[in-house]
Formats: structure tokens, sequence, C-alpha cells
């Protein structure tokens, strides 16, 4: 794995002043709002613009409009518009956000089980910088 890591860190660094598969994914992905939309549409499927900004929280409608524009045009989400007055969209994943989904669940799992460990951290470090 460390070799492999390497590689993708070389070839990242190497291309920085080009296209980079992996900066451009990451940089695309890597926000709040990409993340939480994937995880809603993820668990709970098909959702409409404001079940999913009921889902997700405090994202402004702008953000939330930007975020799925992105993750629509990156092939990740697809969007259903219905032809009816007003007229009905609907979100949900492709198989490709699915995968996406797959890899950034493993992230969530570990966020969960050391999130108390890493406040803990924060804690601590805050201390030490009041005194």
């Amino acid at each position: 794995m460390e070799k492999d890591l390497k590689n993708i860190f070389e070839y990242a660094k190497n291309t920085r002043y080009s296209f980079c598969p992996v900066r451009d994914v990451i940089t695309r992905i890597s926000d709040k709002w990409s993340m939480l939309t994937i995880y809603a549409l993820g668990a709970y499927g098909t959702l409409r613009f404001n079940e999913l900004k009921v889902k997700i929280g405090d994202v402004s409608q702008r953000m939330l409009t930007v975020t799925l524009r992105n993750l629509e045009e990156d092939g990740m989400i697809k969007r259903k518009v219905y032809p009816e007055i007003p007229p009905r969209v609907e979100y949900a994943l492709t198989p490709l956000g699915e995968g996406l989904l797959k890899q950034v669940s493993l992230l969530g799992d570990w966020a969960q089980e050391h999130g108390a460990s890493i406040i803990k951290n924060r804690t601590k470090f805050a201390k030490k910088r009041k005194c």
C-alpha cells in the first residue's frame, strides 16, 4: 500500500500544472456538501431538492444547487425532470456515485470510530494554546 500511495502522490505532484485526475477528483468531492449529498442520496435513495436540503441540514439553497450541478457534471448523480407544473426534479446516485459512496463510507466509518479521540486531542491542544 505504501508504494501505491507514493506512486499516486508522485503522479499528483508531477502533474500539478497539468490535468491530474487525483487532484481533480479530490478537489471536487472533498468539500463537506458533496460528501453529505452523496451520503444522503446513498442513505435515502432518490430525493427531490427540498427533501435533500432537509436531510443535509444547514446547506444553503445556492450551495446545494452548485453541489448538485458539479456532481451531475461529474456523473456521480443523475437529475430527472418531470414535465409537470410546477416541475418536479429528482436526484439519485449513478453507478459511479454508488462506487464513490462505498469509498467515502469507509472514511465515515473511520470518522465515527475515532471522532471522540479527535475531539479529545483538539481539546488538549486548545488548552495548551491558552497557557
